[in-house]
């Protein structure tokens, strides 16, 4: 048995000016339509991800725009916090509530390195110093 699969949107667009005849009329296509189509036997999220933004900038969204709307989709409160995290960390996000704890961590690691640079008899080396050792 053979498998066939198809995903089909269609965008229909019509413009009809409200005073008649306007300085745009003549820049303008009264219509258009649109017709996306991908088969979809093997197709993965991120690949139909992909084709839906192909169809949002065909009906005007901006790249911004549709980044956002995707990072609607994965961080909002009907997600649970642990898929939430499971994608912030494959893509090396910090959720906000994390950030006090990454900050206390990064002080506490500038902390032991300036506890490092001490030399033996507790003196601190200068940047100088630092590069006539390498």
């Amino acid at each position: 048995m053979t498998y066939k699969a198809k995903l089909k949107v269609q965008f229909d667009t019509v413009w009809a000016s409200t005073y008649g005849s306007d300085l745009y009329s003549d820049e303008i296509l009264p219509e258009q339509h649109y017709t996306f189509e991908i088969p979809t036997e093997d197709i993965n999220s991120t690949q139909l991800f992909r084709f839906f933004g192909d169809v949002a900038r065909a009906m005007g969204h901006n790249e911004i725009g549709i980044m956002k709307g995707a990072c609607a989709l994965a961080f909002n409160d009907m997600r649970s916090e642990k898929d939430m995290r499971k994608i912030a960390d494959e893509f090396d996000l910090t959720l906000g509530e994390d950030l006090k704890k990454k900050f206390d961590d990064m002080l506490e690691a500038e902390k032991e390195w300036e506890r490092i640079k001490k030399g033996p008899m507790g003196t601190v080396l200068t940047d100088e110093e630092e590069q006539c050792e390498e």
